[in-house]
């Protein structure tokens, strides 16, 4: 048995609580992962997993030799990084995950810069305003906005984005131009950001002189990703409340007005994060640090 690779497929399963995904991210066969498992349990003596047809539990002994193993592949793979990052250039796959309209808008149009200043990284973007499973669906990273609420991930902030409120001229032109926040209330009509996961509606949020206020109140229509949500407002089916980088082109051309710009909501952060259990290969590394050198800037 390679007692090493049996204890490095055993943690895959354990992080990705399926052998499919774990085969899947290590590029082995189902069958040869599956066998490396159990010679490990022969070789223990002990059952590690307990296996049913719909999920894979990981038994009280098994959850003692991850906790210890991990820590002992982490280090050896510490050791490798030490000696390899020097003479070598970070190469390999990257899977990253990050929500729609921050995608088109803000990492898409500058990933071109990494991209030739890292020739050997390939990246696959998962585009989606849903959370993932980063270790289930084995995630390297993930750009997301708003509180961190995870304390399993590690977070690195990205800056901050500003928020505006809009809607198009024929709009304002059919319902006027409300001058403050409780105007929102008396006959117009709202499209909602609707999170994913839960299908609550956000609130539209305003700030002024150090004053914080939310108007919740019916809308008219919901969308829970960015990019629809932005078209929605686009298409003049009321006012939005969306991030300024993704409403500036259209305020640029006067397709959006903005309204309501006294109280403009407090700034939204922007972090990227990634399982503290999990060794931060080279090609990781640098493109968190790229994401924290250029993506202030884009925001």
């Amino acid at each position: 048995m390679n007692q090493l690779l049996a204890i490095r497929a055993f943690a895959r399963v354990v992080e990705a609580g399926s052998f499919t995904k774990a085969a899947d991210s290590l590029d082995m066969p189902n069958a040869t992962l599956s066998k490396l498992v159990q010679e490990l349990e022969a070789h223990l003596a002990v059952r590690l997993l307990q296996r049913t047809t719909r999920r894979v539990t990981v038994t009280p002994e098994g959850q003692l030799y991850y906790e210890k193993t991990s820590l002992i592949l982490r280090n050896l793979e510490d050791v490798d990084t030490s000696f390899n990052v020097a003479r070598s250039k970070p190469r390999g796959h990257l899977r990253v995950d990050v929500g729609g309209s921050t995608a088109s808008d803000v990492l898409i149009p500058a990933l071109p810069d990494f991209m030739a200043r890292y020739p050997d990284i390939r990246i696959d973007l998962g585009v989606s305003d849903r959370a993932v499973d980063m270790v289930s669906d084995n995630v390297d990273c993930v750009i997301r906005g708003g509180a961190l609420d995870n304390s399993t991930l590690v977070a690195r902030p990205l800056g901050q984005a500003q928020m505006v409120t809009c809607a198009t001229p024929e709009y304002l032109k059919q319902y006027g131009v409300p001058a403050y926040p409780d105007e929102l209330k008396n006959g117009h009509r709202l499209v909602a950001y609707v999170l994913a996961q839960s299908g609550r509606a956000m609130p539209f949020r305003f700030l002024r002189d150090g004053e914080k206020s939310e108007i919740k109140i019916e809308h008219r229509v919901g969308v829970n990703e960015s990019n629809g949500h932005m078209a929605a407002g686009l298409a003049g089916l009321g006012i939005i409340q969306t991030f300024a980088y993704a409403a500036r082109p259209a305020l640029t051309d006067g397709t959006l007005v903005e309204i309501l710009q006294p109280w403009r909501p407090a700034p939204y952060p922007f972090h990227v994060v990634y399982p503290q259990n999990r060794h931060v290969p080279h090609r990781l590394r640098v493109f968190i640090d790229w994401l924290v050198e250029t993506l202030p800037n884009h925001l």
